[in-house]
């Protein structure tokens, strides 16, 4: 039997100019907000802290000291 990856979470390993699929998903969860990001419209992660981020303001944020 075939295995979908439709609405399964992806695991990723976030480096600076890309990432690589740890374990098959089609989206992966910001890790401020809680919004499901689609693998095609993720554009946004920190490598230090290896979490995805739904949008630019969300990344700057989590530059911030806190």
């Amino acid at each position: 039997m075939l295995m979908s990856n439709a609405d399964r979470a992806a695991r990723l390993h976030y480096m600076a100019n890309g990432f690589r699929v740890l374990s098959p998903g089609d989206h992966v969860v910001c890790a401020r907000s809680g919004a499901r990001i689609a693998l095609e419209d993720l554009r946004y992660w920190s490598v230090a802290a290896q979490e995805p981020y739904a949008s630019p303001a969300i990344a700057s944020e989590s530059l911030r000291p806190r």
